[in-house]
């Protein structure tokens, strides 16, 4: 019998974390169609109503019946504006590992929404679902994921060299054409005995909620500020 996640939502002080339904459509549409969304993901440009409403409605139901992963819209607690996303995807259910995928519309970026949505989730796994171990994947040159990952407590584990595909424009074309390139991703992982030590109030590294301001995760991984200037030279 094939393994699934339960049909859930998930609170935090500030968020909501619930299945999309159809009426989340255009808010979707337009944080999808954001450039930065369009460069770090492989979101159909333009995303249209019909993406969406196939996403929302075929797509995420089926990843969940088939045990593949969950797909959760994230919303403001206080006024159910959508924030973002959170995706569990490539889920085994023999070693209770998943990997988790996590995006920002354009307004909400720098809140701290991204880490408190991601930390919920990995917590409710661990907690309640059994989950040994979540993986996230963050292309070499996205430091804004980067952040979120080592504000949440990821340990580094490695590059994947040329394992991934990113879009750009030319720089003096800002309105051109997007055209795919080949890019490293950085793997970082989460395991339970990780967030045992975040929640530590002895924690040096002061990790001791999502949200809060935390944004110096650079200085426990100098290594990969350097790599990240490397990466952009080649």
């Amino acid at each position: 019998m094939t393994s699934t996640f339960p049909d859930i939502s998930l609170s935090t002080e500030r968020l909501v974390l619930r299945p999309y339904d159809e009426a989340d459509i255009p808010e979707l549409v337009e944080m999808m169609n954001d450039d930065l969304v369009t460069a770090w993901t492989g979101a159909p440009r333009p995303y249209t109503e019909q993406a969406a409403r196939e996403f929302i409605t075929a797509t995420a139901p089926a990843d969940r019946a088939a045990g593949r992963g969950l797909v959760l819209a994230v919303t403001e607690f206080l006024t159910q504006r959508l924030v973002g996303t959170v995706h569990l995807q490539r889920t085994d259910w023999r070693i209770h590992g998943t990997e988790v995928r996590y995006l920002t519309a354009s307004w909400a970026r720098g809140e701290g929404y991204a880490s408190e949505s991601v930390l919920a989730v990995v917590r409710w796994l661990f907690g309640t679902q059994g989950f040994e171990r979540v993986e996230l994947r963050t292309a070499a040159d996205n430091t804004a994921a980067q952040q979120v990952a080592q504000k949440i407590g990821c340990i580094s584990e490695g590059v994947l060299r040329n394992a991934g595909i990113i879009r750009s424009r030319p720089e003096d074309e800002p309105h051109g054409r997007w055209a795919e390139t080949r890019a490293d991703l950085l793997v970082w992982s989460l395991l339970p005995e990780d967030l045992d030590d975040a929640d530590d109030p002895d924690d040096p590294m002061g990790r001791t909620s999502a949200g809060d301001g935390y944004d110096n995760g650079r200085a426990a991984y100098p290594d990969y500020a350097d790599y990240s200037a490397a990466a952009q030279r080649r």
